[in-house]
């Protein structure tokens, strides 16, 4: 159960993280520099990957996201009812910390362009978010599986790879999408959003999945044997 736990609060603190940066200081109205901008949303979400992977590393491998957990059972790092388990604590996370901002915007003043930092893309570009976020997906993915392997892995410096990898797809995506690469963390801000961030969610839960496939088979084709 610890495992679980950890996944729910490291998904948790990701999504409060993350999307509370595009929610409250993304681009603020009458501010100096109008918010943090691409850049610093990006490094949000990569720092707190960062922090959750030397916190909860240990007890969980921190995954705090479906899709790394479907590449980990793909590449037989983690048993079918287990990654089930770490998929179902990651959405509950996910829900918890959209409703943690949901009680902030809706009990004080809010000037940020969302209400959650939900996952939208504009309509007739279903397309290129769709290759957007299965293609940096995989990207993501791989190296989580590259850093992390056991033998031939980046050791106490995966977190920080992962994390970093994070904020470079960030800068690349956000235009695209807003960045998802992560099911969890696009289901919990769009059921507090509703609408059309609700109406697209299924781009954001089947392109990633895809994208995390296809690099547990590429990185069990490209891994070094035994």
């Amino acid at each position: 159960m610890k495992k679980y736990v950890a996944e729910l609060i490291g998904t948790m603190i990701l999504v409060l993280m993350g999307c509370g940066s595009a929610v409250f200081a993304g681009s603020i109205a009458g501010t100096v520099g109008e918010g943090v901008g691409t850049i610093g949303v990006a490094m949000a979400f990569g720092l707190s990957v960062i922090a959750m992977a030397y916190t909860i590393g240990n007890i969980s491998g921190c995954h705090i996201n479906p899709a790394i957990t479907l590449g980990m059972w793909l590449s037989g790092r983690i048993r079918p009812n287990r990654a089930m388990l770490y998929m179902l604590f990651q959405i509950v996370g996910a829900i918890i910390g959209s409703l943690i901002l949901t009680l902030l915007v809706s009990t004080g003043t809010h000037d940020g362009p969302t209400s959650t930092g939900s996952n939208t893309f504009t309509p007739g570009s279903a397309m290129q978010a769709f290759i957007a976020e299965a293609v940096f997906t995989f990207i993501f993915v791989l190296v989580v599986l590259g850093t992390t392997d056991e033998k031939k892995g980046a050791g106490n410096l995966a977190g920080l790879a992962i994390g970093l990898t994070l904020v470079l797809i960030h800068i690349v995506c956000i235009p695209i999408t807003g960045t998802s690469v992560n099911p969890a963390r696009s289901i919990g801000p769009a059921l507090m959003e509703g609408g059309q961030a609700l109406e697209q969610l299924w781009l954001f839960i089947v392109a990633p999945f895809i994208g995390a496939a296809f690099s547990a088979l590429a990185w069990n084709f490209i891994k070094e044997k035994d």
